[in-house]
């Protein structure tokens, strides 16, 4: 089955492409996106993948679902698209790195410029019906991307992977933390930042010491 996906990333999961299970899932998204509106657009579905090749992963960020909204979501985890208002969750990353790092919390909410940088920004889910959250959940979007967690895993040495919530913790059985960093916090929601959970967890600071400590260039937050 032909995937339009960035080539590295082809070539490491053509096999996954080829099982019953994600061709049932490519007729599933098919038809949602023919008879409904969703998010994101159909070219951006594989957008953490085409933005950040294999090779170069030095982080990863998990996310759940894309933003159901109207402009918002751009295949980029957390990520939305220039001009559009920056979500509650985002806004909260952005206080969280200014605290940390010093740095100027940016005008656009748009993560792009991270995952050029080497952020692979992954939502567990890459597909969602319009204004209805976890829509696209259980039908096998989720197989497929912690087959991508396991990969990125079991080949890369040194990637700091950052889990942000319950849903993102659950995914560290598939981690191999002796050769990964694994940074682990509340989510960055008002619902859990504002309970003391997400503030000052220092992820974007401990993140670019472990890559500095590995010779690896650092990210710009």
């Amino acid at each position: 089955m032909l995937v339009n996906i960035e080539e590295s990333w082809f070539s490491k999961l053509k096999a996954e492409f080829e099982k019953p299970y994600f061709k049932t899932l490519v007729e599933f998204v098919k038809e949602e996106y023919a008879a409904n509106s969703c998010f994101p657009p159909g070219h951006q579905i594989f957008a953490a993948f085409d933005t950040t090749p294999f090779d170069k992963i030095k982080v990863v960020i998990l996310g759940q679902d894309p933003y159901h909204g109207p402009n918002q979501a751009n295949g980029l985890c957390f990520s939305v698209n220039d001009g559009v208002l920056k979500p509650p969750s985002l806004q909260n990353i952005f206080r969280e790195i200014q605290q940390d790092t010093g740095a100027a919390i940016p005008e656009s909410g748009n993560l792009e410029r991270w995952a050029h940088q080497g952020v692979f920004l992954l939502n567990a889910t890459l597909t969602v019906r319009a204004h209805q959250a976890g829509s696209h959940q259980n039908k096998g979007w989720e197989q497929f991307t912690d087959q991508v967690i396991e990969i990125i895993s079991k080949e890369k040495d040194g990637v700091v992977f950052m889990l942000w919530g319950g849903y993102a913790k659950r995914k560290l059985k598939l981690i191999d933390t002796q050769k990964h960093l694994v940074l682990t916090s509340g989510h960055p929601s008002p619902l859990s930042a504002n309970r003391g959970f997400w503030f000052g967890n220092k992820h974007f600071n401990k993140a670019n010491k472990y890559l500095k400590n590995r010779g690896v260039e650092i990210i710009k937050w």
